[in-house]
């Protein structure tokens, strides 16, 4: 009788052979998904940062007295280029306009993923800062 039960334990692992490899493959395919979704997320979220620091210092020089527009646009990409250099700073395109007395910086932005198949981010920034007249 002992050798019945121990025949059948046998035959039913060999039935079962395989299967736990599919659930460790599913697993790890399931944590790879994740961990790029977090990955891109991240890189997202440093280009926005990035953005906002490189349009807040060109217009903190552009604002400066005998300063302007071409000040701005070249500080942001100054900033931009040493912050953010590759081809994710291929979608960022920076603008500065005067308005009345304020200096404005506006940024538009569309961040792609280095992956196929995940969308792009896209949104606009904007910074103000008040232009200095010298009196």
């Amino acid at each position: 009788m002992v050798r019945r039960s121990r025949r059948r334990l046998t035959q039913v692992g060999l039935e079962e052979r395989g299967l736990a490899s599919v659930g460790i493959l599913l697993a790890v395919l399931f944590t790879m998904i994740v961990g790029v979704m977090v990955i891109n997320l991240f890189l997202y979220l440093y280009g926005q940062g990035a953005t906002r620091a490189a349009i807040d210092e060109g217009v903190r020089a552009g604002s400066r007295v005998a300063a302007g527009e071409t000040a701005c646009e070249i500080r942001a990409e100054e900033a931009l280029q040493g912050l953010m250099p590759g081809p994710l700073r291929s979608g960022v395109d920076i603008d500065c306009v005067t308005a009345g007395d304020e200096l404005v910086a506006v940024a538009d932005v569309t961040l792609t993923s280095p992956l196929p198949g995940i969308p792009a981010w896209s949104f606009q920034m904007e910074a103000r800062a008040v232009q200095e007249t010298g009196e």
